[in-house]
This record gives C-alpha cells, structure tokens and sequence, in this order.
C-alpha cells in the first residue's frame, strides 16, 4: 500500500506509514444522511408495491387453482351440493378392522 502523503511502500495490512507516521486508513468517501435513507427507503417501498399489483394481476389472468381437478363429494362433506346425502353412512366413516394376528407356537415370554 502506497502512503498518500510521502509515497512510501509500506506492507497491505500496515496502520501507519513507515515514514512519515499518516493513518493508512482513509475514511469513508461517502457518509450517508437522512435524506438518503428515505430517499431509498421510498424507492424500495414503490418497487415493493408496483411488483405486488404487477403479480396479483397476472395471477388474475391464470385459471383459480379448483378450477384445475375434480374434487370429489365425498372429500368435501362440508359444502352443500344437491343430490349428495349430509353425512356419511356409519360404516364408511368406521376404519376397516384389521385381520387377526397369527399366533406363533415360539412367542417371546
């Protein structure tokens, strides 16, 4: 790193210069103010709000997702549709019983 007041070469992670003793470290160029904080806060706010329409319009030209299967009857007992019974009957709504188990002559005690 080259000193900027004497020209000096000094290493890359040097503080100082080695000559003349100037901070190597040069501050920031660019200190942001207040203004500047609104000024892209609003920014971001407007890109934030035009791509939000921007995507519920485009998705207003796309087909609504239950228009894309049939659902069937029975998995939507809760919506009201003419000629289908309210409830199920008892022995749809009961699991079907398991078979048995086989009992072995060689069961762990």
């Amino acid at each position: 790193m080259k000193c900027s007041n004497c020209g000096q070469d000094n290493k890359d992670a040097a503080k100082a210069c080695r000559k003349c003793g100037r901070d190597l470290h040069t501050p920031p160029a660019w200190f942001p103010d207040a203004r500047w904080h609104l000024r892209t806060l609003g920014v971001i706010y407007a890109c934030l709000v035009v791509f939000y329409f921007g995507v519920s319009f485009v998705l207003r030209k796309l087909p609504k997702p239950y228009h894309l299967r049939e659902i069937p009857p029975e998995m939507t007992p809760w919506l009201k549709r003419p000629g289908i019974p309210k409830h199920l009957p008892e022995e749809q709504l009961k699991a079907p019983a398991a078979p048995p188990r086989p009992v072995s002559e060689a069961s762990p005690k």
